[in-house]
C-alpha cells in the first residue's frame, strides 16, 4: 500500500484514517466545539412548539432544518411569518426547497437497486423549479438552503459569487448526497458548501480523517430514524466534538423520513416530536457537561448564524 499512500499524500489527503484521534484544531467563531441542529420543523406551529420547549428547558438550539416536505407547500404569507418568528428567536433556518425527490415521474430512486444511485434533480425543468423556490424563500427572508445534488451546489455557488443570490446565503449539503471520506468533503468545501452532513455510520477515526483536510462544520447525526438504522450516539458526543469540531449534533429520531415529513402529518404529531427533539438536545448537553473533556457548546443565538432577514 506504500504507493497508494504516496498518491493520497500527493493530493493532500491522509493515507489512513486518523486512528490516533487527534483533537480538532478548529472551532466555531465563538470558540465552541459543537452546536445543536434539529430537523423537521415543517410548519409555523412546529416552530412555535420548538421555541416554547427551548424556553421551558433553557436549552440552546442553533440551527433548524425546515420544510423537509418542501418549502413549496407553504404559502408566501406562511413563509414570511416563519422567517419573522425564527429571526426573533435567533434560530438559523436551513430551508428545504421543492421540488423534493419523487415529485416528478422519476421512480428509479424508489426501487431497491435504484436507491444506490442517490438523489439528484432530474432535468433542466426541475432545476428551474428548484431555483424558483429558492428565490421565493429568499424573498421571504431565508438565508440557508439544503442541497443534495453537487450540480445544484455548483449553480448556487456561482449565483452567490455573481451577486444573484445574497452574499450571506449559506448552503448545507444533505446526508442524501452520500459523502463519506476526506476527498468528497474537500470537494464540497471547494465548491462553496458552508457545512455538510456525512453519512451516519462513520467511525471516530474516519471522521477525524475528514477533519484533517477541511475547516467547515460537519453535521453529525447522533440520533437517527429507524429506517436508517436507529443509531443513538449520545454517549459519544463529547468525543465526537473533540475530534470533529466544529460540528453540529443532528437530532432526527422516528420511524422514517417518509413517515414523518409529509404534508398530511397532523400538526400535533409534529409538535410532539419536535418537543422530544429539544429534550434530546438537553440530554446531550447534560452528558457532555458530565464528561471529563473540555468540550464547549455555543450559547443560544451566536452572532454568526444565518438568521432569516425578517
Amino acid at each position: 500500500m506504500t504507493k497508494a499512500g504516496r498518491w493520497l499524500r500527493a493530493v493532500g489527503l491522509p493515507e489512513r484514517d486518523a486512528y490516533g484521534l487527534p483533537d480538532s484544531p478548529h472551532r466555531f467563531p465563538d470558540g465552541a466545539h459543537y452546536r445543536i441542529e434539529i430537523s423537521g420543523v415543517e410548519r409555523l406551529s412546529t416552530l412555535e412548539a420548538l421555541i416554547d420547549e427551548i424556553e421551558k428547558l433553557d436549552t440552546p438550539v442553533h440551527r433548524l432544518i425546515c420544510t423537509v416536505m418542501g418549502a413549496t407547500l407553504l404559502t408566501a404569507g406562511e413563509l414570511r411569518e416563519f422567517a419573522r418568528v425564527a429571526a426573533q428567536a435567533r434560530l438559523e433556518v436551513i430551508m428545504t426547497p421543492g421540488p423534493r425527490p419523487q415529485w416528478d415521474l422519476g421512480k428509479q430512486i424508489a426501487t431497491p437497486e435504484g436507491a444506490v444511485s442517490g438523489l439528484r434533480i432530474r432535468g433542466v425543468d426541475n432545476l428551474r423549479y428548484l431555483l424558483a423556490d429558492i428565490e421565493r424563500c429568499v424573498d421571504a427572508g431565508f438565508r440557508g438552503f439544503l442541497v443534495w445534488d453537487e450540480g445544484v451546489l455548483d449553480i448556487l455557488n456561482q449565483l452567490r459569487d455573481k451577486g444573484e443570490l445574497p452574499a450571506d446565503v449559506v448552503f448545507k449539503v444533505s446526508i442524501f448526497a452520500g459523502h463519506a471520506n476526506p476527498a468528497g468533503a474537500r470537494m464540497l468545501e471547494r465548491m462553496g458548501a458552508n457545512t455538510f452532513n456525512p453519512v451516519v455510520d462513520l467511525t471516530l477515526p474516519q471522521l477525524a480523517s475528514i477533519r484533517a483536510v477541511v475547516r467547515f462544520p460537519m453535521d453529525l447525526h447522533v440520533y437517527l430514524f429507524e429506517s436508517f438504522g436507529g443509531q443513538n450516539r449520545f454517549w459519544e458526543t463529547a468525543e465526537l466534538a473533540r475530534v470533529a469540531a466544529p460540528c453540529y449534533f443532528k437530532i432526527e429520531p422516528g420511524a422514517s423520513v417518509g413517515a414523518l415529513y409529509k404534508p398530511w402529518v397532523a400538526p400535533d404529531a409534529l409538535a410532539f416530536t419536535i418537543r422530544e427533539k429539544v429534550r434530546n438536545a438537553a440530554v446531550i448537553q447534560e452528558l457532555i457537561g458530565r464528561s471529563e473533556g473540555q468540550v464547549q457548546g455555543s450559547a443560544h443565538g451566536p452572532s454568526d448564524l444565518a438568521l432569516p432577514r425578517a
